[in-house]
């Protein structure tokens, strides 16, 4: 252990509250993006490789506390306290829908096909909204147990995966029924919940605890107990040899997948942190806290195992993002860059 390395992150300043969700993109012909969720009400978009501030964007009045991008990273969308969950225009800033709900929306996310958009949050009810006829009323499965924490989709948009604040376990659901086929079980309430890239892993982190599934048998295949109460874990894409996981003690913290042992512990975080994510190809990794800022570590940078082929660390060669590709992704993006260090009050409740 005292040999670990120290990692330098890259420090991505810009919100002015704490950051509760973040979600990468997968690689695109421009490259990959990160999208960051915030109190402040205002996600932002950055260029996932450096953490540069790409775009911010602005309409919800209240704490915004999930956010995902396309399987293109053209379309943006975010769940709020202000009962809405808004879809954008990735490439512009613009809003392209507002849905409304009848209370506050915890969790989002976009079908792998792109059609499909589901939000959940306190009503207790998952809606799937159709992106080809927004205006048409969305279907809704309303049989979960408790406020909705986190949502996602799997197996070919086939079964949807939602956890809840307030009881344990990870609830299934095949979409065509709208019935709950599985439970995952859990002692503490789930408060991250990643489908692995390649679909073969759910990980899950509760209480003090994080844990992985088979995606297609539903088994229990490993449970590692934390050194602290984590928030968030994510497993690395692409060649799943470690995970990450971040909570209340405001380190980021580097596991062996196969062993469960701490391989490297990342400090920097002035406040705990809420949310873990792996890049898409592993080479690094972003946090993002209670202090408000997110942290980019490079992955090559923490591993302890000297006999770890290179390879294991991500790709051997990182994807470039042109500058003129990055500037598309601007072009037409309405906000000014001094978005970054207004700060702004709190517009509405945070719970």
């Amino acid at each position: 252990m005292e040999k670990k390395k120290v990692s330098v992150p890259l420090v991505c300043h810009g919100h002015s509250r704490p950051v509760v969700d973040l979600f990468y993109s997968p690689v695109t012909p421009d490259g990959f993006f990160l999208i960051s969720a915030s109190k402040d009400s205002s996600p932002m978009l950055r260029n996932g490789e450096t953490g540069d501030w790409i775009g911010t964007f602005e309409g919800h009045k209240g704490a915004v506390w999930s956010c995902c991008l396309d399987t293109n990273a053209l379309r943006a969308a975010s769940g709020s306290a202000d009962f809405s969950a808004k879809v954008w225009d990735a490439l512009s800033g613009d809003e392209l829908h507002s849905f409304e709900h009848k209370h506050i929306v915890r969790a989002c996310a976009f079908s792998e096909d792109t059609r499909m958009f589901l939000t959940g949050g306190l009503e207790k009810v998952l809606r799937i909204f159709d992106l080809n006829r927004p205006e048409a009323p969305p279907r809704e499965l309303d049989k979960s147990p408790g406020s909705i924490r986190t949502v996602a989709w799997l197996h070919s948009d086939q079964t949807i995966l939602s956890s809840c604040t307030d009881i344990g376990g990870v609830r299934l659901w095949d979409v065509r029924s709208g019935k709950i086929v599985q439970s995952l079980e859990t002692k503490s309430p789930v408060t991250s919940a990643e489908v692995s890239q390649d679909g073969r892993y759910i990980t899950t982190a509760d209480g003090s605890t994080v844990k992985f599934w088979d995606a297609y048998h539903f088994g229990l295949v490993k449970s590692y107990s934390m050194p602290c109460t984590v928030e968030s874990a994510s497993l690395e894409p692409k060649y799943g040899l470690k995970f990450i996981a971040g909570g209340e003690d405001m380190w980021v913290h580097v596991f062996d997948f196969h062993t469960g042992e701490e391989i490297a512990c990342n400090k920097g975080h002035h406040g705990p942190v809420h949310c873990v994510r792996f890049s898409p190809g592993g080479e690094s990794y972003a946090s993002g806290s209670e202090d408000g800022t997110i942290r980019i570590w490079q992955t090559g940078h923490t591993t302890l195992d000297e006999k770890e082929p290179s390879t294991a660390n991500g790709p051997t060669s990182k994807v470039k993002v042109a500058v003129n590709d990055v500037a598309r992704k601007i072009e037409g993006f309405n906000i000014s860059k001094d978005v970054q260090t207004e700060t702004k009050g709190e517009r509405s409740t945070d719970s």
